[in-house]
C-alpha cells in the first residue's frame, strides 16, 4: 500500500504564489510517477503535471510556464510551484502516485484546496 500526505494548499490573490508537497511512504520502488490532479466544483478530476522518478515531466497546457513540478527522490516527495495563479486555478488539489508509467492503478491523497480569488 500507498500513503500520500499532502500539504501547502490556501488561499491567494491572483498573481500569487502557492507551493504544495506531497510525501509517499509505504512499500515500493523506484521507477514510480508521481503527481497532481485537480478538481473544481462541477467539473472532473484533471491532469495538472506529473514527473518519473527519472525526472520526466508532464504538465497540462492550461499551467505551461506558470507551474513547476518537481521531486526528492530521497525523501519520496513531490513539489508543485504555483505561480501567476489565476482564479481558475482554484481546485481541491490531488496528489497522485502511480508505481511505474504504464500502472493504471492511482493512489491518491486526501486533497487540498487552492483558492485564488481578490
Amino acid at each position: 500500500q500507498v500513503q500520500l500526505v499532502e500539504s501547502g494548499g490556501g488561499a491567494v490573490q491572483p498573481g500569487g504564489s502557492l507551493r504544495l508537497s506531497c510525501a509517499a511512504s509505504g512499500s515500493f520502488s523506484s521507477g514510480n510517477v508521481m503527481g497532481w490532479h485537480r478538481q473544481a466544483p462541477g467539473k472532473q478530476r484533471e491532469l495538472v503535471a506529473s514527473i518519473a522518478s527519472g525526472g520526466t515531466t508532464n504538465y497540462a497546457d492550461s499551467v505551461k510556464g506558470r507551474f513547476t513540478i518537481s521531486r526528492d527522490n530521497a525523501k519520496n516527495t513531490v513539489y508543485l510551484q504555483m505561480n501567476s495563479l489565476k482564479p481558475e486555478d482554484s481546485a481541491v488539489y490531488y496528489c497522485h502516485f502511480r508505481r511505474s508509467a504504464w500502472a493504471v492503478t492511482y493512489y491518491w491523497g486526501q486533497g487540498t484546496q487552492v483558492t485564488v480569488s481578490s
